[in-house]
């Protein structure tokens, strides 16, 4: 008989929240009870799960309290002030922000990609960013064949993944823009700089505020924790983050370099059977992944595979996933389910 748990959400409102709710729901986890924990002003509110009404309590310590595994996503704030207090509690935290993703005693994991690293957690394990999770979940397959010595990764990121606020406002801007009236910008690029620019008819080279040495945080958050999912610190990874008006699924255009010579079909052979991955890729047919078509999907789906034309360990790869799904919340309930399998919860 599988191992009940109790499960606590932290953020259940929220985009991610949301898709936690019906990813413990839809793969069936094992749950003998569950609690949705939010801030003092959602305390006391309902939700519905699985058929039945709850009320929201609110996130403390002593919340946490015979909770089995808590998944956070609710900002950084939020977990840094909890998620400690909730492993203390004896709760594994599955946290869904960027807090711990880079702290050296906390595991962060793609379970398709460095499921070991999950024995070594000390009560808290990190979900990487979303392009991370997709990137990798094509790459290590590749890496475990050929070797892997540089990555170079330009996104195309739905809006979703600044929240549904994001989502809301790019459908606002959309009907402004139809109605020609003038259109209001507050969240993108980023809610925290200095100015905004409508994502309507629009595409912006930044997620995220800069940093010192000319990269957004988000780019950064590519760079190191594929490093760091991969246990390749030497490896070349430069990253260009960009914004672009699709309400799900991010895209990326990913140049990487082998160490074994190889060929298109020698790595069409090594996708069809990676696990997490759907090869998408006949050019014949124009057959390619598109996020309209990937959205609600849980793979990571991979094509437009080509070598380079002036370097022969050079292949240049288009990958696809929902960042709502493998991005964030389905990657997260896998890392619980891999922990059940692996006798570690």
């Amino acid at each position: 008989m599988t191992k009940q748990l109790v499960v606590a959400i932290v953020g259940a409102t929220g985009a991610v929240g949301s898709q936690m709710k019906e990813q413990l729901i839809k793969r069936e986890f094992p749950i003998k009870h569950i609690k949705f924990l939010a801030s003092a002003r959602s305390a006391g509110k309902e939700i519905e799960f699985n058929g039945k009404t709850y009320i929201i309590e609110e996130a403390t310590p002593e919340a946490f309290e015979g909770v089995d595994v808590a998944f956070f996503s609710a900002g950084g704030s939020v977990s840094a002030k909890l998620a400690p207090e909730a492993a203390k509690r004896g709760a594994v935290v599955i946290d869904n922000t960027s807090h711990f993703r880079m702290h050296p005693e906390v595991p962060l994991v793609v379970p398709e990609v460095n499921r070991g690293d999950l024995a070594k957690h000390n009560g808290i394990i990190a979900n990487p960013n979303c392009s991370t999770i997709q990137m990798v979940v094509a790459l290590q397959p590749i890496r475990e064949k050929f070797g892997l010595s540089k990555v170079v990764v330009s996104t195309y990121q739905a809006v979703s993944g600044s929240g549904i606020s994001a989502i809301q406002e790019l459908r606002a801007q959309s009907a402004e823009w139809e109605k020609g009236k003038n259109v209001e910008a507050n969240i993108l690029p980023a809610k925290s700089d200095k100015k905004h620019y409508p994502i309507a008819r629009n595409v912006i080279p930044q997620i995220d505020v800069f940093t010192e040495n000319g990269y957004t945080y988000e780019e950064m958050k590519m760079i190191n924790e594929t490093k760091k999912i991969m246990h390749l610190p030497e490896l070349h990874v430069a990253a260009t983050c960009v914004r672009v008006p699709v309400v799900s699924g991010h895209s990326e255009s990913v140049y990487i370099e082998v160490e074994q010579e190889t060929n298109v079909q020698e790595i069409f052979d090594v996708l069809r059977n990676a696990p997490g991955v759907v090869l998408q890729d006949d050019i014949t047919q124009q057959e390619y992944p598109m996020p309209i078509f990937v959205e609600g999907e849980d793979p990571v789906y991979v094509g437009r595979i080509r070598q380079d034309l002036d370097n022969k360990k050079g292949f240049h790869l288009w990958v696809v996933s929902d960042n709502l799904l493998k991005g964030a919340a389905l990657n997260s309930i896998q890392i619980a389910e891999t922990m059940l399998e692996d006798n570690l919860l």
